[in-house]
């Protein structure tokens, strides 16, 4: 089955080239987090029509990177505690879906590339010294392989499509930091394994308890710092 992936799409339009490059420059906060968008700005740092830009920016919308509001314009979402805990509660849901659909329907060559991956990730330094686990976007991303996996389009369009992009934003502003470096890929470790036994109960159970913890343990961190003098 052909399975299309919003975050592959074929760059072929002038549009497309600037929805990209405007892309990356959000996630990465070289476009700020709550920024105004100018329009003519844009135009003509890019060197192209306001049209084209437009369709660029309802594209990034989409992706919930920008918001638009009447009579005020567009702006780049604020990357938000509140917001970050709404998105985290989202994952857990769609991406333990996803990874019950992935235990039903990934190939054994998915797994064994996932399985290669995770060797590759456990060479990191970062990982190794357990202070860090970043990993790159895409094909080298766990969650992403896990949702492409499930071989569900409509999860695919929903995770991948809409919100892919928005989690790695907040990634980027709040950094990769973390105590939990080890303990995230030693539970990744456990969800490919049930993944390659087919139990696609566990798995789901095993991705959203991985997911609870991250986001309680951005919990306690907010909570820490709130404490702070």
């Amino acid at each position: 089955m052909y399975i299309d992936n919003p975050t592959k799409q074929a760059i072929v339009t002038t549009a497309d080239k600037v929805f990209e490059r405007m892309q990356h420059a959000i996630v990465e906060g070289e476009i700020p987090a709550g920024s105004k968008i100018s329009e003519p700005e844009l135009a003509k740092s890019y060197q192209i029509s306001r049209s084209t830009l437009r369709e660029a920016l309802n594209r990034l919308e989409k992706c919930h990177l920008i918001e638009r509001k009447a009579n005020i314009g567009s702006r780049v979402v604020d990357c938000t505690i509140e917001g970050l805990l709404e998105l985290y509660i989202t994952r857990e849901a769609l991406e333990g879906m996803a990874c019950r659909h992935a235990a039903i329907n990934m190939t054994d060559e998915e797994i064994s590339s996932m399985k290669q991956m995770l060797v590759s990730h456990s060479q990191e330094k970062a990982l190794q010294e357990g202070v860090a686990y970043y990993q790159e976007e895409g094909d080298l991303d766990f969650h992403y392989k896990i949702i492409l996996g499930s071989h569900n389009q409509q999860l695919i369009n929903l995770i991948c499509g809409q919100l892919y992009h928005l989690v790695r934003m907040y990634r980027f502003q709040f950094g990769m930091q973390s105590a939990r470096a080890s303990r995230a890929y030693d539970e990744h470790l456990h969800i490919l394994q049930a993944i390659s036994d087919r139990d696609g109960e566990l798995a789901e159970i095993l991705m959203r308890r991985h997911i609870a913890a991250s986001r309680k343990n951005i919990e306690q961190k907010i909570a820490e710092q709130t404490l702070k003098p």
